[in-house]
């Protein structure tokens, strides 16, 4: 069992390392999952709200997730390789360009300035006293109980937020069947995009991705929120296999946007 364990982390590491990512705020106004015809009346509402001006890089900075936000998370900016990596980040499909944006500490659509931030969950710690094979245990469950992700903020002029937003779920349409993120001779495939919901702010769209680690499904989450001229885009995944929506997280940066 726990040969199986380690050996699935394991997996999971490297392909969330392909994926860039090793190392209640608002009205309920946007659900994704909810029928067309309500999608697009607030899909029609954002496009008539006013141009929205953009925030600057030194806003975005300070406005991003730090440690201090956050207990039991550590929360660091991406390495200059993080960054290279993820400026060279492609998709296999066009139509996917926009995902693979979202997954690659990059803002979909055309930002005037992007600040992103990589987050990891951090365990409880076993008991000083404890004996070697309940530490083993809990360095075991804890490993298998950590979340990884990135925050991404984006800021855009005009109605940049919203045709960014548009794409994105365009693009988990379009690749509902996979895709693939190709970083230069790595690859990371994900077999399925399945639309989810999240509400909160002007507008917001997520998806659940799956990805095939030796014969078993894992899946990440993607969540991507507007908030005026500004996009905040959560991609999450743990090592379990299993991952939940990064809400607390999430609201946590909402929060700050103010």
């Amino acid at each position: 069992m726990r040969r199986t364990t380690v050996r699935r982390t394991a997996v999971a590491a490297s392909a969330l390392s392909l994926a860039l990512l090793v190392g209640a705020c608002g009205a309920d106004k946007t659900v994704d999952a909810a029928p067309e015809g309500k999608n697009k009346g607030k899909e029609s509402a954002a496009a008539a709200e006013p141009a929205a001006k953009a925030l600057s890089q030194a806003e975005l900075d300070k406005l991003v997730l730090a440690e201090a936000d956050l207990k039991s998370h550590k929360v660091a900016e991406p390495s200059k390789v993080d960054l290279a990596a993820a400026k060279g980040a492609t998709a296999d499909k066009t139509e996917c360009k926009p995902l693979v944006d979202a997954v690659a500490l990059r803002s979909a659509g055309t930002p005037v300035a992007t600040s992103a931030r990589k987050i990891t969950t951090v365990p409880q710690k076993p008991a000083e006293d404890a004996s070697p094979e309940e530490k083993l245990k809990a360095g075991l469950a804890g490993l298998s109980s950590t979340t990884l992700m990135s925050d991404t903020l984006g800021s855009y002029e005009g109605e940049g937020a919203q045709d960014a937003l548009a794409e994105l779920r365009a693009a988990g349409k379009a690749c509902a069947g996979g895709f693939t993120v190709v970083t230069g001779s790595d690859k990371t495939k994900y077999t399925k995009v399945t639309p989810g919901a999240y509400a909160g702010d002007d507008e917001a769209v997520a998806f659940t991705l799956t990805m095939d680690l030796e014969g078993e499904p894992s899946t990440s989450q993607l969540v991507t929120v507007r908030k005026g001229s500004t996009l905040v885009t959560f991609y999450a995944q743990n090592f379990s296999g299993k991952t939940e929506q990064p809400k607390a997280e999430i609201e946590a940066q909402l929060a700050k946007l103010g």
